[in-house]
């Protein structure tokens, strides 16, 4: 049996994820056979510990990235997000250290300052017509300008026990557990709910064996997820932040309005705005969200460190963005998924903590992921159909 072109088209657009869960994989035992050593009985890479670390590395970019797939899909950029995070983690640390604020005045106002800056750079693009590319490749550089202005060029240490909790504090087991008990439990509840609308009007749903398998499967992996972790120290708070977000973003996506606008927006601008839709509005806010996700990974860039440094953030950009398109979101808008993203982002934390412990010079590190990079965009261009020739 020959594979066409179009068969190949077809798999990657309908099994995207599917096929990235296998690179996962791939990675991981690839990894997994060089880092093994006899003496200490196993694999380095596959441990609860470093599997623990690799997720708590992921969890800023996957911040970064949930965010910027809403970007690229109403069809912006945003370059500016590592310097934004420098200077919201850089105002966190100020705050916590010079100034002894409590905990939560300095999340809440680190949380509308993200929100403010992320609102100011959606308006000049969207109502000033700014392109967004040169917008937030001014932004990281005023950015950028204003942290080493803040923290005078120094890192600002130490912060307070209870700021660097939300970095690097754990979960202990017995709550983990519950939460994995109630995130599938959730998931049952919408699978349900979804299954039930689509048969009241009258769409086609899948078969209730493959219903059950696919529930079964994300049961076992939820498992497996949280019973690893609790083998080291518990789930990482930023991996549980990280999870909450995904499930926030991923209703805003597919279950409320304002995720149809944004892309729809991305998809056609122009009939979208006859259609009676505030594209403007849909793009200054999906900015706003950008704002917002700098301000969370920020504030747990700062508590990891247990300071604020003038060089945190530094090529965060690159990295969400590349993080969006390995996971499958399209470079011309209208397309992507935060679940992809936060694949891609595990992808390249992966092939980052792999690297490393295998001892990989740090230029070898960064050509591999430009090539992997491309070779996504690629990917997205086969299958999408719109090759030149």
């Amino acid at each position: 049996m020959t594979i066409t072109k179009k068969d190949f088209r077809k798999f990657l657009s309908e099994y995207k994820i599917v096929a990235l869960l296998a690179v996962i994989v791939i990675i991981w035992a690839f990894f997994g056979a060089l880092t093994y050593d006899s003496d200490l009985g196993g694999s380095q890479f596959l441990t609860p510990r470093n599997f623990s670390n690799l997720l708590r590395q992921m969890a800023i970019t996957g911040m970064l990235a949930s965010a910027m797939v809403f970007v690229i899909v109403a069809g912006e950029i945003d370059l500016s997000v590592g310097s934004l995070l420098g200077l919201l983690g850089g105002i966190a640390a100020v705050l916590d250290v010079t100034y002894s604020w409590p905990l939560w005045a300095t999340i809440a106002l680190v949380i509308v300052m993200g929100v403010f800056f992320g609102v100011f750079v959606g308006w000049l693009t969207a109502y000033l017509g700014i392109p967004s590319f040169i917008v937030t490749l001014g932004g990281q550089l005023a950015f950028r300008g204003m942290v080493l202005g803040l923290t005078g060029g120094i890192t600002i240490a130490p912060v307070s026990d209870g700021f660097k909790f939300i970095g690097q504090g754990y979960l202990p087991g017995w709550l983990g557990n519950i939460g994995a008990i109630a995130l599938f439990a959730l998931l049952v509840v919408l699978a349900v709910r979804t299954r039930a609308n689509r048969q009241k009007h009258n769409l086609v749903v899948s078969s209730l064996p493959t219903e059950l398998g696919r529930l079964v499967l994300t049961g076992v992996v939820i498992l497996g997820f949280v019973l690893t972790l609790n083998d080291y120290q518990g789930v990482p708070v930023p991996v549980l932040i990280l999870l909450i977000i995904l499930g926030v973003f991923t209703v805003i996506g597919n279950k409320t309005t304002f995720g149809r606008h944004i892309y729809a927006v991305g998809s056609n601008m122009e009939a979208t705005r006859l259609s009676g839709v505030n594209v403007n509005f849909v793009k200054m806010m999906v900015f706003a969200l950008m704002g917002l996700m700098c301000a969370f990974a920020g504030l747990t860039t700062s508590a990891r460190l247990a300071a604020g440094t003038p060089s945190a953030g530094f090529g965060g950009e690159l990295d969400a963005i590349a993080s969006c398109f390995i996971g499958g979101t399209s470079m011309r808008g209208g397309v992507g998924s935060v679940s992809g993203a936060l694949v891609g982002a595990v992808i390249m934390a992966s092939l980052d903590n792999g690297m490393s412990m295998l001892g990989i010079d740090t230029f070898w590190q960064q050509i591999v992921k430009g090539v992997i990079l491309v070779a996504a965009v690629y990917m997205d261009i086969v299958s999408s159909g719109n090759q030149r020739g």
